[in-house]
């Protein structure tokens, strides 16, 4: 799974904790989008998740 280029946010691990307590792994995934940015030497295609997206941390190439 990828990790955000911007952030770093990658999967996070958890518990599933049941109505009777009982305590199982769960993994927490991100939304990362595969989107084309702009950087300084052109555009590239990256992985970034939709939070660097929205606060406008990136600049989409159109």
């Amino acid at each position: 799974m990828a990790s955000c280029t911007i952030c770093g946010k990658k999967r996070a691990v958890g518990n599933n904790v049941s109505h009777a307590n009982n305590k199982t792994k769960r993994v927490l995934m991100p939304n990362i989008q595969r989107i084309k940015i702009v950087t300084d030497g052109g555009t590239k295609r990256t992985h970034v998740c939709t939070r660097c997206i929205r606060s406008k941390k990136v600049v989409k190439a159109v």
